[in-house]
């Protein structure tokens, strides 16, 4: 495991060593049993693909999965299934039927509600005045390890300086923040005007700013109208001038705004002088270089909280520029950060660095983790809330691709782009003792993915032909996704569109008529139809099989023009949908998610990742 890995590791278990006392939570007793646990369904997607008897999946020796407990099991009529898998599959058989005739049962329900004793949580020192405390009406709904999350907020308050609530997604980031924020601004009360809304109109106490993507802008405000009765106002849109009035007015107790929005306006925005600030999703700030975090440096306060659950993703300088946001000079300036910790723990996680070159990259680790826990807490799922967890099985289902998209693929593995970097380390054939990516098939002029990349540049670039690669992937997985894809898109440029059509019609040959030429196809019935795409024909029985048990469902893809096609298919299949993409409008955002949730007829929500 390299120093890196090791180190993300090592960021885990934080709330053991935070610089407040808590006890740790794996030393907690165990929670008593609020819900019943449900054991994962006992057959695999797999099973389910089979039972529907279609020819489309793949063989039991072509199909498999990592883990071996989601291999195919054999056939229902298979001689040699006898004794305890008899029993299961009928078991299993007769609760299917009883779904079927009586309906799903309802499931054990995670209960947040209530979960300790209806009395507030004091926050502040024995004899500190005034007291600050989490009003009770909040304090009974929150969970052991939301509690401790509160307290580490307080502490950091306290103490004049900002950190990061680095917990799992899931574990209540949003509502330990409103819990902080209610103990600060005294809202004993459920309903109606709190004693420090008093003493803040005399300007004893400022206002909070919250920034967060643009998605959730709506959830926060209802989350403050669940949790705590504070005055909020989301500044984002075309309403900002009458928002930044109110504001100046003290009108405002809690504004909420995006990061675009933050990013444009931060001149404005960073005028005020702000009690506290919440950065939602505060890897955002990770690049120094961004506008955005530059806006972020301006701000006039020092108690400034991240919440996030990637604290660090691939290099050691994003913690610096996170933390040194949250809680400036807490690990020194970026020159000494880089020459005390980044240097060395970068020598020694390679495979061929000396031992006391990984000897001095393990203490710069452990002693860098030891600096990180005062500022920061960091809890995971397991840790906290494993035991209320409802069970849950991940499965990947290995789809053929169709007849039809085979022969797309073998075109474009023919293709000379592609076989430049198939036959890369092969002998050059002029003669040369050089491999061919050395000598003369370092550029590929008579292709049509390289032409377009280095248009104007018919030398080619430092990096050819391996800047193939990534192009090449991405043509691959759409060919394999759905053969739509590989058309131009509307949206693009013409150029681009012109490359895209050679390209379509290179690898759609003689099959071009079948998919309707190299143009962009307008047909609902053809985008529709699941024939010739592998992964919707798995889907279209998947979908089947859990409308008929009742079950939601959630579908995502990385592609616009993918949503498009799926929303057609659920079109012609009569499924009730909801859709969210880049297009769909703040406001009506968390309407849809909320339609979702609470609707019988909504089958499935689709959106865009």
């Amino acid at each position: 495991m390299s120093l890196l890995r090791s180190f993300k590791e090592t960021l885990k278990p934080c709330c053991n060593s935070s610089s407040f006392s808590q006890p740790s939570l794996s030393q907690q007793p165990p929670l008593p049993s609020v819900i019943n646990q449900r054991k994962p369904p006992k057959s695999s997607l797999s099973r389910q693909l089979q039972r529907l008897e279609h020819d489309y999946l793949p063989s039991t020796q072509e199909c498999h999965f990592g883990n071996p407990k989601f291999s195919l099991p054999q056939l229902k009529n298979d001689a040699h299934m006898h004794g305890q898998q008899d029993d299961d599959d009928h078991q299993e058989e007769a609760e299917e039927e009883e779904v079927k005739e009586f309906g799903r049962a309802e499931l054990g329900r995670v209960q947040f509600e209530d979960t300790g004793p209806y009395e507030p949580l004091v926050l502040s020192s024995d004899g500190e005045f005034p007291i600050i405390q989490v009003p009770a009406y909040i304090n009974c709904r929150l969970l052991a390890h939301q509690r401790e999350g509160v307290k580490f907020l307080y502490m950091l308050y306290k103490s004049n300086h900002g950190g990061i609530l680095g917990d799992d997604m899931g574990l209540g980031k949003t509502i330990q923040t409103i819990a902080f924020l209610a103990a600060v601004y005294g809202k004993d009360e459920e309903y109606g005007d709190s004693r420090v809304l008093k003493e803040n109109q005399l300007g004893q106490k400022g206002p909070v700013l919250i920034i967060c993507p643009t998605s959730v802008i709506c959830n926060w405000k209802c989350e403050f109208s669940r949790w705590a009765p504070f005055n909020v106002s989301l500044y984002h849109g075309s309403s900002c001038e009458l928002i930044l009035e109110k504001l100046q007015a003290n009108g405002v107790e809690v504004l909420v705004t995006s990061f675009d929005t933050f990013r444009i306006h931060g001149n404005l925005l960073s005028e005020i002088k702000w009690e506290i600030v919440v950065v939602d999703e505060a890897h955002r700030l990770k690049n120094e270089k961004s506008k955005f975090y530059s806006a972020c440096l301006e701000i006039k306060t020092r108690r400034r909280i991240g919440l996030t659950g990637t604290i660090m993703q691939n290099k050691i300088m994003e913690l610096f520029n996170l933390f040194d946001w949250a809680a400036p000079g807490s690990l020194g300036t970026r020159e000494h950060f880089r020459e005390f910790y980044d240097e060395p723990l970068k020598h020694g996680q390679r495979a061929t660095a000396p031992e006391r070159f990984v000897r001095v990259a393990g203490e710069r680790k452990q002693h860098l983790v030891a600096v990180l826990h005062k500022y920061m807490l960091r809890r995971t799922k397991e840790e906290t809330i494993g035991q209320l967890m409802l069970g849950k099985e991940d499965n990947v289902v290995f789809c053929a691709m169709s007849e039809l998209q085979k022969r797309v693929y073998q075109r474009m593995l023919q293709l000379p782009d592609v076989q430049c970097l198939i036959n890369k380390d092969l002998p050059c054939s002029c003669g040369s003792p050089l491999a061919q990516v050395e000598c003369c098939k370092r550029i590929v002029p008579k292709g049509i993915i390289w032409p377009y990349l280095h248009r104007g540049s018919p030398e080619g670039c430092d990096s050819c032909p391996f800047c193939l690669v990534l192009p090449c992937l991405v043509k691959l997985q759409q060919i394999s996704n759905h053969l739509e894809l590989i058309k131009p898109n509307p949206r693009d440029e013409p150029d681009k569109q012109r490359k895209d059509a050679e390209f379509a019609s290179a690898v759609f040959g003689p099959d071009i008529d079948i998919v309707g030429g190299n143009a962009p196809s307008k047909s609902f019935m053809d985008l529709s139809d699941t024939r010739y795409c592998g992964k919707m024909r798995a889907l279209e029985k998947l979908m089947s099989s859990w409308a008929l048990m009742g079950d939601k469902i959630l579908l995502f893809s990385y592609s616009v023009r993918m949503l498009d096609i799926l929303e057609k298919f659920l079109i012609r299949k009569g499924f009730c949908f909801s859709r969210l993409d880049g297009s769909t409008p703040t406001n009506m955002r968390q309407s849809l998610v909320d339609e979702f949730n609470s609707s019988p007829s909504k089958q499935v929500f689709f959106e865009l990742i």
